[in-house]
């Protein structure tokens, strides 16, 4: 089995705004010298998740796990991202798809979040 990870953000028109998920997947790609990290996008941003998964499997991954990196679960990850991810499975059958929760919703985020609020109050 060859996995991958990829990491979902919403995208922006400015390319700067890409620059923290850029360094998120850096880091996750150093800590997972055996799985490939990519970063994708909802809009506005290349590549997009569906793009990204097509390049994957043409390198023989067949099972990837998606970490929406956003806060919460709104309507992208509501309604978006599991057509994107049906289309994905419709495209490729044999690949093992996983979607993770929102990055913004997971406990240990959360308190890493609530840190960085305490210590900007000075």
């Amino acid at each position: 089995m060859k996995r991958a990870l990829v990491l979902f953000a919403h995208g922006a028109r400015a390319q700067s705004w890409a620059a923290p998920f850029e360094r998120l997947r850096e880091q996750s790609q150093a800590r997972l010298p055996g799985v490939q990290v990519r970063l994708a996008f909802l809009e506005l941003m290349e590549p997009r998740l569906p793009a990204a998964v097509d390049a994957l499997v043409a390198e023989g991954v067949d099972d990837v796990t998606v970490v929406p990196v956003f806060l919460g679960q709104g309507g992208h990850l509501l309604r978006d991202l599991p057509q994107l991810a049906d289309g994905i499975r419709a495209a490729h059958p044999g690949l093992h798809l996983a979607v993770a929760g929102a990055i913004g919703e997971d406990p240990g985020v959360q308190a890493a979040m609530t840190d960085y609020c305490i210590r900007a109050l000075g």
